[in-house]
């Protein structure tokens, strides 16, 4: 009844968001011709008088906006509302009948990502995989794939209504294939994001944010997504600084890679959960249309 009635819930903040948006729109288009009225010098008073009673609501809520009303509302906002609250919780498995190397890969997934709990898959299916995290109270849930003993793919939904965002893997490197990598720790990681500029790069970038906690001040782990035509490339580093002094040179800071390594592509975001496979689809990557190359979603 519980998830009935969040999902009513959800479905109504979305009407609202719609409604919103409309009124925001006839806002701008508001905006544009009184500022287009005042540059013209307009001094016919009942054309003045006649534009006001028509939209006089509109121009009554726009006189008593703020910051926080000038925007529309956005159900987007909601879904990671509960994060300023709580440090996220993630549920990691993988696909049936996994291999050995996908096994691997999933122990080096939950040392990169904090307060994750790995899970073996057996048998379970995906709607009671889904109600598991939401008894167990776990913020998110990431599913690993994998071709021919090769990790291609990870999903990662977000709980208890989405949204779900879907990743390619390639050029999958894991710990044991670096040479003289060391011991790694698991203190909470600096996250760096580079070229997400657009509206979906940012919301690939919050989508991934809000499953690593906020991290101290003087922790040296850094997790790097780095955004180029498309593809994310992730990297894990510490660094140690040579010097004890504040001002430091770039010379005085040594990296060291930790691994795993690889690239990812995201392909598509949905707006509910994994055991939703009716939900709107909010972004699918088009590569095969013609303005594919000239137009990076990220």
């Amino acid at each position: 009844k519980k998830n009935i009635r969040e999902r009513k819930e959800y479905l109504y903040k979305r009407q609202e968001e719609i409604k919103s948006k409309l009124i925001y729109e006839k806002k701008q288009r508001l905006k544009k011709e009184i500022e287009k009225s005042e540059e013209d010098n307009d001094n016919n008073t009942s054309k003045a008088r006649n534009f006001y009673k028509k939209n006089k609501d509109t121009i009554l809520n726009m006189e008593a906006d703020d910051l926080e009303t000038e925007v529309p509302y956005n159900i987007l906002d909601d879904e990671y509302k509960g994060n300023e609250y709580r440090e996220p919780k993630i549920l990691l498995t993988t696909s049936r009948d996994c291999s050995n190397r996908l096994h691997q890969f999933m122990q080096e997934m939950r040392i990169i990502i904090p307060n994750s709990y790995k899970i073996n898959r057996g048998n379970l299916v995906i709607k009671e995989l889904i109600k598991i995290a939401k008894e167990k109270e776990f913020t998110d849930v990431a599913i690993l794939h994998e071709n021919r003993g090769q990790p291609d793919g990870i999903i990662i939904s977000h709980l208890p209504y989405g949204p779900t965002v879907y990743f390619g893997l390639f050029n999958v490197v894991l710990r044991h294939d670096i040479r003289e990598v060391g011991t790694v720790s698991e203190a909470y990681p600096h996250l760096i994001f580079d070229g997400f500029s657009t509206k979906i790069g940012s919301r690939i970038t919050e989508i991934l944010k809000s499953i690593f906690p906020v991290p101290k001040i003087d922790s040296s782990k850094v997790l790097t997504f780095s955004n180029k035509d498309d593809v994310i490339s992730f990297r894990h580093h510490s660094f140690d600084k040579k010097g004890k002094s504040e001002d430091c040179r770039p010379e005085d800071v040594e990296m060291t890679e930790h691994g795993p390594r690889f690239d990812m592509v995201p392909y598509q975001i949905m707006l509910g959960t994994l055991d939703m496979p009716d939900s709107q689809k909010e972004w699918v990557m088009k590569p095969y249309m013609n303005t594919a190359k000239k137009n990076n979603s990220l």
